[in-house]
């Protein structure tokens, strides 16, 4: 049996992979965390023999929780299951000592597969993604700049700069949770590291330094 931890911060992710992977015959959910640094936690308590990590959650991303995993446990493998495929990302991913990067449109039976190839020592990665690698590669010269524009907003991921913007409408965390189908829990997770990450107090000084600095344009 290949031992599977799932981790994701989205609660009908977590429930949805848990059922179509337990249902293999060779596969054994052991447990399921929905940020980076309960995933560390509970690699620690149940080692498991494969992660299957988010990139984007509160609290620690995948990328950090894949790279503590791995300076703690070499031998769990880390496959990354997201829905972002910048280049960025995938390698911060890889750096990190991620074996696999896969998007979440992937088919089960595929992802099932993909779990198997990884746990007896193959990485995997996306044919679209592999392209994009190879065309860096080939072509860096633009990447500094890219990778400049990237680091301008104060380490803010995607989904807490969705957050971030739907904040900035005025909206309550109830009304955050239903536009971006997140729990209200989860909602107030984002919100805190938007904070954190901008050294503010509160959701007016939050959006009125996003302004200032450019993160998000007035309307």
């Amino acid at each position: 049996m290949i031992k599977v931890l799932i981790v994701d911060d989205q609660e009908l992710i977590r429930e949805s992979l848990s059922i179509v992977l337990g249902g293999e015959d060779d596969l054994e959910i052991v447990g399921v965390a929905e940020d980076g640094k309960m995933a560390a936690a509970m690699t620690q308590q149940f080692l498991p023999d494969l992660v299957l990590m988010d990139i984007h959650m509160p609290v620690m991303d995948g990328v950090e929780a894949t790279r503590q995993i791995k300076s703690q446990l070499p031998k769990v493998k880390v496959i990354i299951l997201t829905t972002f495929q910048e280049l960025e990302y995938v390698r911060e991913a890889l750096a990190a000592g991620a074996e696999g990067y896969l998007l979440k449109a992937i088919h089960p039976r595929d992802l099932a597969a993909g779990i198997r190839l990884v746990h007896h020592g193959g990485t995997l990665i996306t044919q679209e993604i592999a392209k994009q690698l190879i065309a860096d590669w080939i072509n860096p010269l633009e990447q500094p700049k890219a990778e400049k524009n990237k680091k301008t907003s104060y380490g803010l991921t995607e989904r807490e700069m969705e957050v971030l913007m739907v904040l900035a409408q005025g909206a309550s965390n109830r009304e955050i949770a239903r536009k971006l189908f997140l729990t209200e829990g989860t909602v107030k997770n984002y919100i805190s590291n938007i904070y954190s990450k901008l050294e503010v107090t509160g959701r007016q000084k939050a959006v009125f330094k996003a302004k200032e600095e450019g993160i998000i344009h007035p309307n």
